[in-house]
């Protein structure tokens, strides 16, 4: 008889462990969206950091006087 309670028991206890792969599995394919809302998040963050340094440049006048340095220099070196 112990080898009939033993298998039931092995039985089980691997039916009950593919079920609970099986939620684990289920929960993952729920986040299949979840890369893509992170990659759009982070896009976002940087699209603020760079109108936050644009508007910033172009208050202080630093990125003309950044252009104006760039194209002298260029232009320096053509001669």
């Amino acid at each position: 008889m112990l080898p009939l309670a033993l298998f039931v028991h092995v039985h089980v206890s691997v039916l009950l462990a593919a079920d609970h792969l099986g939620a684990r599995l289920d929960r993952l394919r729920d986040e299949k969206g979840q890369t893509s809302a992170e990659y759009a998040l982070v896009l976002l963050g940087a699209a603020a950091i760079a109108l936050l340094i644009g508007a910033w440049a172009t208050r202080t006048n630093r990125l003309g006087r950044l252009l104006d340095a760039v194209f002298d220099n260029v232009i320096g070196d053509a001669r």
